[in-house]
């Protein structure tokens, strides 16, 4: 049975006090209401990972992530985060390749590889982000896209390692725009997908594997578009700064 998965990408928002606040609410609601049976990650800048990871303490299925890590271990590099020090502050997860950070920091696919290393050996789950932007899913050419994006990045992994990373589907076409990516477009997507990992890594590893939808996932769509067969949860931007929210799209399983 594969893991459902709903992770809450906060991206550069809330001061202290807020994310606190933010964070408490969260682990309260999902202490009182029904939603066993998924795992809910709350990706928050770095700056509150201390503070979120106490919150989160003793919650059995709620647990911290980080937004990026960096492609080397140590050293000289200015402003950055390695993936040991994430996991020195209890994180099990980190974002890897951002659709964000792939336009407005330029990150390759081949830095993405070395990310993931990191990540994984130090004990991390990659949720590693894949999708297309407008012109190409407008070209027909968006499978062949995202099946470039994650051929170059993650087959050089082993099966066991490649059973530890979570894949997030982003139409970034449908981020912004105001258009809107069906229930049916994300299935067609994560189908893709799925059965891309299977040629590389055969049916019963690609079917371990979570894919999360990653595209303007809201409380009036997401129970819709979690039923999908090959949908298993959400990276949820926007709605995951609002509690109620949130923990909505959680118990829409």
């Amino acid at each position: 049975m594969r893991k459902k998965i709903v992770a809450g990408n906060w991206k550069m928002n809330c001061l202290l006090e807020e994310g606190q606040k933010l964070t408490s609410e969260i682990v309260h609601m999902i202490k009182d209401e029904p939603t066993a049976g998924v795992t809910v990650v709350l990706n928050p800048p770095y700056v509150h990972l201390q503070a979120v990871g106490r919150l989160l303490a003793g919650v059995d299925q709620l647990f911290l992530g980080g937004q990026n890590c960096s492609d080397k271990a140590s050293g000289a590099y200015t402003g950055e985060i390695s993936a040991a020090m994430l996991a020195s502050f209890g994180a099990s997860y980190v974002i890897i390749g951002h659709s964000e950070r792939r336009e407005y920091f330029n990150e390759t696919n081949e830095l993405l590889t070395e990310k993931t290393k990191q990540a994984l050996s130090n004990g991390l789950h990659p949720i590693f982000c894949c999708g297309e932007p407008l012109e190409i899913r407008e070209s027909g050419s968006h499978e062949a896209y995202v099946k470039d994006q994650l051929t170059a990045s993650l087959f050089g992994f082993t099966e066991e390692e490649l059973k530890k990373i979570v894949i997030a589907y982003e139409p970034i076409w449908a981020i912004g725009t105001g258009k809107t990516a069906s229930s049916d477009q994300a299935q067609e997507m994560h189908a893709a997908i799925r059965n891309h990992l299977a040629g590389k890594y055969g049916e019963t590893v690609a079917h371990e594997i979570s894919i999360l939808y990653g595209g303007s996932c809201k409380p009036d769509n997401a129970k819709e578009i979690f039923s999908k067969p090959d949908v298993d949860g959400g990276l949820i931007g926007g709605a995951s700064l609002k509690s109620r929210d949130f923990v909505d799209i959680v118990k829409s399983f």
